[in-house]
C-alpha cells in the first residue's frame, strides 16, 4: 500500500465506525497468513460493538485461551485500522449456531448491573465464562469458596468479604463468579481498583464528584478488584474509605480482593485496615498437586467436548505437568494449552522429555530463585529486619522466621543443606535439618503457620 493510501485511510476513519466483520475477516487473513486464519480466526464472530471496545464469540476455551496468548494483541491493532477508538477486546466462549440466532439486547438493557456510559469506558462487565461451574476447588482455595458461596445466599453475613492471595490463583475467578450468581436480583456493581481510581481522576477534572458518589453508592453489591492499588494515594483513599462506609450503613453487600492480607497493606490509612479486616479475611493459597491435577483434568475434559477428541497426553505427562508446575494456576493453563498445541501441531502423542524441551522457558524461570530473595520476602512479611533475622539471637519472633527462610530456601532451591547454613550467617547444615523438620511438623498441625507459608511462597514465585 503506498503513502497517499495510507493518509486517506487514517482521515476517513472515525470513532464512531461501524465494523464490517466480513472485511475484516478478510484482512485477518491476509495479516496472519492462511494456516493461521483457517484454524484460529475464521470461528471468531462479532458478539456486540461498543465505542472502546468489541466483544467477540469463540467456540470453546481452548479457543479463547490460546487466541489470546498468541494472536490478541494483533486482532487489537487490526481492528484499531478499522474504527481508532477500539481499546480492548473481550472473548465470550458461544457455540457458532447460537450465537447466529442470537439477539442482543441494547447495552442499556443488559441485566441488572451497574454500567458507566459508553461515553466513559463500559468496563464493569462480568464474564459469563468465569462462574462457579468452572472454578475446581482444592484444599488451597475451599475457604474462599465456600465463603463466596455463602454471602450469594446470604447477603451481609460476611461484610466485607476480602480474598487475598497471589497472582494467577483465581481471586478474580471468584470475584465474578459472585456477581455472576448476584446480578439477576441485584445491582452489583464490578471495578477494578485503578478503574475506580480513573474515574475518581475524571470526576474531578470535570467537577461531576457528586454523580461520581451517587453511581457508585447506589449499588447493594460492590465488589473491587485489587484493592492493593490504592497503596499511597491518600485522595483516593478518602473516597473510597467514604464510599465504603455509605455501603456499608446500607447493608449493600462488599467484596474486596487484594495479594496480601489487610494488615499488609502498607500506606494504606489504618482506618481503611480496620474497615477492610472487620469482615472475613479469606485467603487463596498456591494450588497443591491433587488441586493442579484436577485443574488440568477439567482442561482435558473441556477439550474433549469443543474438540470431540483427546487431548492425546498420557497420565505420565499430566502428571508431569502438576508436579513441575510451582507457580500458579494462570501459568498451569498456559502450560497445558502449549503442551496440546505442540502435540497437535506434530500430530503425535508427547513424552515426558518432549514436554521438558517445550516448557524449558517457563520451568527454568520458576526455578531461579535465590536464597537472598527467599530471606528478604521472609524479613518483609514479618516485618523484622533481615540482620536481626540473621544473627544468633535466639528470641522465637526471630528464630521462627529464620526457621522458615531455611525451611523454603530447602524446598525452593536446589542449594545442598550446607549452602544453605552458610547463607545464614555460616550456620551449620544440622541447624538447616532442624529448623526444615520443625517447620514441616508445625505446618501440619497449625492452620496460621501453614498460611503464612504459604503467602511467603506465593509472593516468592509471583514477585
Amino acid at each position: 500500500m503506498d503513502k497517499t493510501s495510507l493518509k486517506t485511510n487514517a482521515n476517513t476513519l472515525s470513532e464512531e465506525s461501524v465494523l464490517n466483520w466480513q472485511i475484516i475477516q478478510k484482512d485477518f487473513e491476509k495479516s496472519f497468513g492462511t494456516e493461521v486464519y483457517s484454524s484460529w480466526l475464521k470461528n471468531i464472530l462479532l458478539v456486540k460493538e461498543y465505542n472502546h471496545y468489541v466483544i467477540l464469540g469463540v467456540p470453546t476455551r481452548f479457543f479463547r485461551d490460546w487466541i489470546t496468548s498468541r494472536y490478541a494483541d494483533k486482532i487489537l491493532s487490526e481492528l484499531k485500522r478499522h474504527k481508532l477508538s477500539i481499546n480492548r477486546i473481550e472473548f465470550e466462549i458461544i457455540e457458532k449456531e447460537k450465537l447466529e440466532n442470537r439477539i442482543i439486547p441494547p447495552y442499556s438493557s443488559r441485566n441488572k448491573i451497574t454500567e458507566m456510559k459508553d461515553s466513559i469506558l463500559n468496563y464493569n462487565r462480568l464474564n459469563n465464562n468465569l462462574s462457579f461451574d468452572n472454578f475446581v476447588v482444592g484444599q488451597s482455595n475451599k475457604i474462599s469458596y465456600l465463603s463466596a458461596k455463602k454471602i450469594c445466599t446470604q447477603l451481609s453475613i460476611y461484610n466485607p468479604l476480602f480474598i487475598y492471595g497471589g497472582v494467577g490463583l483465581g481471586k478474580t475467578h471468584l470475584m465474578n463468579a459472585i456477581g455472576l450468581e448476584l446480578s439477576s436480583n441485584n445491582n452489583v456493581m464490578f471495578i477494578s481498583a485503578e478503574r475506580f481510581m480513573y474515574q475518581f481522576i475524571k470526576s474531578i477534572k470535570k467537577n461531576e464528584m457528586v454523580s461520581f458518589k451517587d453511581f457508585f453508592r447506589r449499588a447493594n453489591v460492590f465488589i473491587i478488584d485489587d484493592i492493593q492499588f490504592i497503596r499511597g494515594k491518600e485522595g483516593l483513599q478518602e473516597e473510597f474509605f467514604h464510599t465504603f462506609n455509605s455501603l456499608f450503613d446500607k447493608s449493600s453487600q462488599i467484596v474486596i480482593s487484594s495479594d496480601r492480607p489487610p494488615n499488609k497493606l502498607d500506606r494504606v490509612q489504618d482506618r481503611i485496615k480496620s474497615r477492610l479486616s472487620g469482615g472475613l479475611v479469606v485467603d487463596i493459597g498456591l494450588p497443591d498437586y491433587d488441586l493442579k491435577l484436577n485443574i488440568l483434568r477439567k482442561k482435558i475434559e473441556e477439550f474433549q467436548k469443543s474438540f470431540k477428541e483427546h487431548p492425546d497426553l498420557s497420565d505420565e505427562v499430566v502428571d508431569y505437568l502438576a508436579k513441575d508446575t510451582k507457580s500458579n494456576i494462570r501459568e498451569l493453563i498456559g502450560v497445558f494449552n502449549r503442551v496440546v498445541a505442540f502435540s497437535k501441531m506434530s500430530n503425535k502423542s508427547l513424552s515426558i522429555n518432549d514436554c521438558k524441551i517445550i516448557l524449558k522457558d517457563v520451568y527454568n524461570s520458576t526455578k531461579i530463585i535465590s536464597i537472598d530473595k527467599i530471606q528478604n520476602v521472609t524479613s518483609n512479611f514479618f516485618s523484622i529486619n533481615l540482620d536481626e533475622m540473621l544473627s544468633q539471637r535466639r528470641s522465637r519472633p526471630l528464630a521462627r522466621p529464620r526457621q522458615i527462610a531455611m525451611y523454603l530456601a530447602k524446598k525452593l532451591t536446589t542449594r545442598s543443606l550446607p549452602e544453605i547454613g552458610r547463607k545464614f550467617a555460616n550456620r551449620d547444615h544440622t541447624t538447616v535439618i532442624h529448623a526444615v523438620k520443625t517447620i514441616d511438623k508445625l505446618s501440619k498441625n497449625d492452620e496460621q503457620m501453614r498460611k503464612n507459608i504459604e503467602e511467603i511462597k506465593s509472593i516468592i514465585l509471583n514477585d
